[in-house]
């Protein structure tokens, strides 16, 4: 059904706003480049009506925190169908960028910045040039979306092609225009989709879950082993992918730039930190009390888009940071969680299970 949003103003007698329009496409762009959030506090804007040389120009280009691109089209005065042709047409471009092209693409953005030095400062990590456009997404912004591009969008994106689109509404409120947003599938989706077109070659899912743990000041793996869990917060991109995870699944947790620590089944679903409990002494008390070697985003703990969320397991093995399994060729990805596809982590898998010979102990 073709996204529909409707706003009425509280009281009494609640009064319904009217739908309005922008003066003009150009300050919905405008407004995203001066405030990104508009569509994602998870990407960074790398570029803006850049010149691909097939005979038109990206509107937006972003880069998300595992070094994909973002390539962000609005509708403008083209049909919606033509601008998902346009934006496929676009995809094949971005593709083929190497790290030299995004580096000038950035330039061009913001004249004298350094890509590397701002994205380490923006995801508090570093741009690796083998994770740089390993994948991308495809992003369509419209103020409204037909039947027939809908259906053309879902059966794409059914395919794990990484496409989604964004409606944004605009309402009259007296002499104020406010502006709705809703996106026509789950952003976690098209972000996992990305994340299957990155690992290239695929095949059927073993059903093993991966976990990537930032074992950092912000959280602790000691804390994850003691209080039984695994988390990602500080935003939505390093959220959502929690929610893939259900009672029963059994998780394969890797540190960045360390190894793999553990495997787990899950039980229970991902919680917001503000609602997640741990045993302490045969008591049961909130997780920020009990975690005290990470910040887990307590800053955010009443924001429901940067918060930390906690998704409950039981440990079936477990070895300290220092003795992280690591060797050349084991999967690595930088969601939260992930379901690999790829023949190198049914690899990784019978080689962990080497090294984690209990990792079924126990089920639930």
């Amino acid at each position: 059904m073709p996204i529909k949003t409707e706003v009425w103003a509280v009281g009494s007698t609640p009064i319904q706003l009217q739908e309005s329009i922008l003066p003009s496409e150009q300050l919905l762009e405008d407004m995203i480049v001066s405030a990104p959030r508009l569509l994602s506090d998870e990407w960074m804007l790398i570029g803006r009506q850049e010149n691909t040389g097939l005979g038109g120009r990206i509107d937006l280009l972003a880069i998300a925190p595992d070094g994909s691109l973002v390539l962000i089209e609005l509708k403008r005065d083209r049909t919606p169908r033509d601008v998902v042709a346009q934006s496929l047409d676009y995809a094949a471009w971005v593709e083929h960028l190497r790290g030299e092209d995004i580096s000038a693409i950035y330039q061009r953005f913001r004249p004298g910045q350094d890509l590397a030095k701002d994205f380490q400062q923006r995801f508090g990590q570093c741009l690796e040039e083998e994770t740089l456009n390993q994948s991308h997404q495809i992003i369509i912004v419209a103020s409204g979306l037909d039947a027939s591009t809908e259906r053309i969008v879902a059966y794409l994106s059914k395919r794990d092609i990484p496409i989604n689109v964004l409606c944004f509404q605009v309402f009259q409120a007296g002499e104020q225009q406010l502006i709705s947003r809703s996106w026509l599938f789950d952003p976690a989706r098209t972000q996992l989709s990305s994340a299957v077109a990155a690992e290239g070659q695929s095949e059927p899912w073993n059903s093993e879950f991966y976990c990537s743990f930032g074992h950092s000041a912000t959280r602790s793996w000691e804390d994850a082993v003691k209080y039984g869990f695994i988390c990602g917060g500080g935003g939505t991109w390093y959220s959502q992918t929690l929610q893939l995870l259900n009672p029963g699944d059994r998780v394969w947790v890797n540190i960045p730039q360390q190894g793999y620590v553990g495997v787990g089944r899950v039980t229970g679903q991902a919680t917001p930190a503000a609602e997640f409990h741990v045993s302490q002494n045969g008591e049961e008390i909130p997780v920020l009390e009990a975690a005290k070697r990470g910040n887990y985003h307590a800053e955010f703990v009443d924001d429901p888009e940067r918060c930390e969320y906690f998704v409950p397991v039981t440990w079936l093995q477990t070895v300290p940071v220092s003795q992280a399994v690591r060797e050349v060729g084991m999967f690595g990805n930088q969601n939260t969680v992930c379901r690999p596809t790829t023949p190198k982590w049914r690899w990784t898998v019978e080689r962990l299970k080497e090294h984690f010979p209990r990792y079924d102990d126990a089920r639930v």
